[in-house]
């Protein structure tokens, strides 16, 4: 009760309260430095990237735009797993089959079933992934980048497994 009558308990109490924030500045910094790095639901690599490279991948797009078209073709996706067909036309309308197209899946709120699948079938301009899954019943983003030589662009598709329906982002 003498210390409290004093005044000599503030230093005692200031020096605690930054002991304390410092401890909670320490803490917030080995948290944050365990958590995941998300993926870019856009352009396939690291948000950080995404964001530095934003002007590029919308130039290339446009450019892209200007030779070639892409339609997202699939009646829906099913959790059993489903057909996922693209179709690249060039500006013609004649179709395209020396493309390299790469197809990510995963879903909004989580990395864990991300699966990415490379080498679909080509008939007609029409590239088809087989055996893609989706163990998980909701939403999913379908992102393919489409190369032709030089030229390439991202097709961000939000697919969900209860419905035919799907747009693109």
């Amino acid at each position: 009760m003498k210390l409290l009558k004093s005044g000599k308990i503030w230093p005692y109490a200031i020096g605690a309260a930054i002991t304390l924030v410092f401890g909670f500045c320490v803490a917030t910094i080995i948290v944050t430095g365990k958590a995941d790095l998300q993926k870019s639901d856009a352009y396939m690599t690291y948000y950080q990237d995404a964001d530095a490279n934003a002007n590029n991948y919308i130039q290339a797009k446009i450019m892209f735009d200007k030779k070639y078209k892409v339609h997202y073709i699939s009646n829906g996706i099913d959790k059993k797993g489903s057909l996922i067909s693209y179709r690249i036309v060039d500006i013609s309308g004649n179709p395209v089959n020396n493309a390299e197209v790469i197809l990510a899946t995963s879903r909004p709120e989580t990395n864990k079933y991300n699966q990415k699948l490379e080498n679909p079938e080509v008939k007609d301009g029409v590239y088809t992934f087989k055996d893609a899954l989706f163990p998980k019943v909701g939403v999913w983003n379908l992102i393919a980048k489409v190369k032709i030589g030089d030229n390439f662009r991202f097709l961000n598709i939000k697919a969900d497994t209860r419905s035919r329906e799907a747009f693109e982002f």
